[in-house]
């Protein structure tokens, strides 16, 4: 009997791709804090990943996932509206960036922790425990 991953792992090592590439566009918002003219950026993880999370669950290849609309989605993010605007027209707010980029790091390490277990439950069923 042969073991699915897509199947074993569900959503999460998508979870974590968009997590960590979410983190670039983050920490490029947090570099250009002070830069005039300069747009924040950022992605819809939820619609992103619940789309992932329907193609998961119709059983698509993991190449068709990872490179379709995925793909596409985080090499084109967003801008982002800001709370209070700037003088010099930069949307990227200090305190919003810091509070986003800490927010999706927790996340990271969330989804880093299910995937973990899970691939525990994999090797303990392999070695028959």
């Amino acid at each position: 009997m042969s073991i699915s991953f897509d199947s074993a792992l569900g959503v999460h090592p998508y979870a974590l791709n968009v997590r960590t590439d979410r983190a670039r566009i983050l920490a490029g918002n947090l570099a250009n804090v002070d830069t005039p003219g300069y747009l924040a950026r950022d992605v819809d993880y939820k619609s992103i990943l619940g789309r992932v999370a329907q193609q998961v669950a119709a059983k698509e290849e993991s190449s068709a996932i990872a490179g379709g609309r995925l793909q596409d989605d985080m090499q084109h993010p967003l801008y982002r509206m800001p709370y209070q605007v700037s003088m010099d027209g930069n949307t990227a707010e200090l305190s919003v960036e810091q509070s986003k980029f800490a927010n999706n790091a927790t996340d990271f390490q969330t989804s880093l922790t299910f995937l973990n277990m899970k691939l525990s439950g994999i090797a303990k069923a392999i070695e028959g425990r």
